[in-house]
Parts: C-alpha cells; structure tokens; sequence
C-alpha cells in the first residue's frame, strides 16, 4: 500500500465513521474502485480503526471525564447520572458483542461478497435516515436501559458493509423518541469498547497467524499517514455529525445513500 493509498483509505474511514454513510462500504467501494484493499491488511485496519476512537476521546473528552469523575462514587444509595450513563454503554453492547463473538465469521463471509451486498444495505440505511426524519415520536429526556439495547441492536446489524453504524444507532434513537443533542454523542460513545475490543482480537489473530500476515506489505510511513488522515479527518467529521443531528438534517445523507446504492445496483446488474 503506497502513502497516497493510504491518505485516501484513512480520510474515508475518518470521515464516513460518523457521517451515516458506512464506512465500510466506502471502503469496499473504493477497494473496487481504486484497487485498494485495505481491509485484507490486519495492521492498516488496527490502525485506521485505533485513529477513529482516538478522535473521539478527543471530540468528547468532557464527557468522558464526566463518566469517570462519577463512575466509581458509591456514597450515596442507587446509581447516580454519571453510572446510570456508563450502564446505558454497556448494555448497548451486547448485541454486538454476542455478532462478534459467534458470527464473526459470517459476517467477514458478508464482506467479501461484492458491491452488491453493499448497494443494498445503503438502501437500508437511506430507509432508516428517512423514517427517523419523518417520524415524531414522543419526545424522552434521557435514553433508558431498553433503549440502549434497541439502539445496540441497530449497531449489531451495522456489521454488515453498506447499514451506517453511526446512520443506524442516531436513527433508531430518534424513532425510540430521544433526545437528538444527547444521542450523538451517546452513538458515538457506545462504539468505542466495541471498536477496541475488535482490534484485540485482531491482534491476538494476527500474531497467531504470524506477524509478517498481519503488516503484509504496508510500510511505516502509509501506516503513520493513514492513522493521521483517519484521526483528522475523524474529528472534523464527528463535531459536524453532532451540529447535523441537532439540526435533524440526516435526510440529505438519505438520499445520498439511496443514490449510490441504487447506482451500485444497476452497476452490479446492467
């Protein structure tokens, strides 16, 4: 991978991150497009995805410290704000955890099944950035321990290459009636256990399969450029997306989505 392959891979996934595009569509299609194959090389992958949370803890780092100023005070009788938060994140968790401990297989099978997969999930996701805009739930003030899991559960399905992780939790939130100035960041809190937990594992399969498969032939110098390009891109991206959601201006990435997952479609097919 060239340090020019590597900008492009590492800007993708910094920004469609948390724009409700997919990123792993994008980086499927760009795969197809631009022969890059970024996912096939475990090292690049670590890090892109590694850059992606470091630019959340950077974007959100005052609520984080907030969680952990109140997460271990026991002074007073039942959970206070700050752990009811904490226990929000960790039951929105299992869903994934349970796609990513049984069916991890299944779903790299998913990814390598071509555009065609991809075109469609972005029409499922095109749907779900729709019916969050036009739904008028009855509004919550805070997101409950039924929502989180609901809203893990939309995560959990947004294994599949071309269903918006960001897209789908943001969404599936605004149809359960929460708060949209609370909900991004929540999305985007909820995704950063999941996302280095799946980079330990990845670690641990690399160094099984031998460290030379994990690095395949990316140098340092692509492997520094597409960790920075994903860390910068990612925190543009994240403080946008949370000005969008305020907004409630997700449908212009509707029609995005359904745009280019109708293209994929004719491609695939014509």
């Amino acid at each position: 991978m060239s340090d020019w392959e590597a900008l492009l891979m590492g800007l993708l996934q910094g920004l469609t991150e948390y724009l409700p595009v997919s990123s792993s569509g994008h980086l499927t299609i760009a795969s197809h497009l631009f022969g890059i194959d970024g996912e096939s090389n475990l090292t690049f992958t670590i890090a892109v995805h590694v850059a992606t949370v470091c630019s959340t803890l950077v974007v959100l780092w005052k609520e984080i410290v907030w969680i952990f100023k109140g997460l271990f005070d026991f002074g007073k009788p039942g959970l206070n704000a700050e752990q009811r938060y904490a226990l929000n994140i960790l039951v929105s968790m299992i869903p994934v955890g349970i796609v990513g401990v049984f069916f991890k297989d299944t779903v790299e099978a998913i990814f390598g099944s071509g555009l065609l997969v991809v075109g469609c999930c972005l029409l499922v996701t095109a749907l779900l950035l729709t019916f969050s805009y036009y739904a008028r739930p009855q509004a919550k003030k805070e997101i409950s321990l039924r929502d989180a899991f609901v809203i893990g559960l939309a995560q959990a399905v947004a294994v599949l290459p071309g269903v918006s992780r960001s897209g789908s939790t943001i969404a599936t939130g605004l149809l359960l009636g929460n708060d949209k100035a609370h909900l991004a960041r929540f999305s985007f809190l909820m995704v950063i256990p999941p996302i280095l937990g799946e980079a330990l594992l990845d670690v641990i399969k690399g160094v099984k399969d031998g460290t030379s498969a994990a690095v395949g032939d990316i140098s340092l110098s692509a492997l520094v450029v597409g960790f920075f390009a994903a860390f910068v891109s990612g925190c543009l991206a994240c403080k946008w997306m949370i000005n969008l959601v305020k907004k409630g201006k997700l449908v212009y990435f509707a029609v995005y989505c359904a745009l280019v997952g109708a293209i994929l479609l004719v491609s695939h097919f014509c």
